[in-house]
């Protein structure tokens, strides 16, 4: 199975999918450990923001995706590509990735300012 996710700094898990460029993808399988498979770097075009959807994407085969923040319409959008999205306060990339695998990933965190914004935002982008 592989699991994306998109990160800031070394091990961080971005706060939001839709404008992250770098993105860590582990493999593993469910009640094992996760290795680290490969780094992605978006292209701009490529951040989801600013996706054209018609297009194949660089994490296109991915089985799920973790992160701190995403709205409805993404998560839509990356359902139809057969691709679950999870959002979670896990703030580490490494354990995050461990953790889904595990059946332990943390809940979402709190509803705060941002994930409203995002949801508005989404209501107004083309990848919602």
């Amino acid at each position: 199975m592989k699991i994306a996710i998109p990160c800031r700094g070394d091990r961080g898990v971005a706060g939001h999918a839709g404008r992250a460029r770098r993105w860590l993808v582990f493999d593993g399988e469910q009640g094992g450990p996760a290795r680290l498979a490969e780094q992605i770097e978006l292209r701009p075009e490529q951040v989801f923001h600013h996706f054209n959807w018609s297009e194949s994407h660089p994490l296109d085969g991915i089985e799920a995706l973790i992160t701190g923040s995403a709205g409805p319409g993404f998560v839509t959008k990356m359902r139809k590509r057969g691709i679950e999205v999870r959002v979670s306060s896990e703030g580490d990339a490494y354990k995050a990735a461990g953790d889904y695998l595990a059946g332990t990933l943390a809940p979402p965190p709190a509803p705060g300012l941002m994930q409203w914004f995002c949801r508005v935002r989404d209501m107004f982008s083309d990848h919602a």
